[in-house]
């Protein structure tokens, strides 16, 4: 259910910036998901095709690109990739000092408009996270 709070802000943030650009409708929208984050691709477009009906983002394209983890060791400072779920020390020297440094973004990278017969790209802002 994490899926449709987070759709929720993802579709705030995608119909104030094609308001911003003065859209009448939106074409497709580039998000970059963390693969740390537990978010389930399908999931989203499915609250993403359901909460859009009636608005300028009905039928839009969401292209999703997942963002690895990845770890940074404070003792050794090696960087390490990190799946779920996390095991909380480095691989390479045991250290409990890890950070995670990727992968737990969920972000609006970039929104195709359409005004009247153009297209155009806006930015987005990361939907509240």
């Amino acid at each position: 259910m994490h899926e449709l709070t987070i759709t929720q802000g993802i579709l705030s943030v995608v119909l104030e910036a094609a308001e911003a650009a003065g859209a009448r409708r939106v074409r497709t929208i580039d998000l970059t998901v963390g693969t740390l984050t537990g978010y389930v691709d399908e999931s989203i477009r499915f609250y993403f095709d359901l909460l859009s009906r009636g608005t300028p983002a009905e039928g839009a394209v969401l292209r999703i690109r997942r963002e690895p983890g990845e770890g940074h060791c404070q003792t050794c400072e090696a960087r390490f990739p990190v799946e779920p779920p996390v095991i909380p020390t480095c691989p390479f020297c045991g250290s409990p000092q890890i950070r995670i440094t990727g992968g737990t973004r969920c972000v609006v990278e970039r929104i195709e408009v359409e005004h009247g017969d153009e297209h155009s790209g806006c930015e987005g802002d990361p939907p509240g996270q």
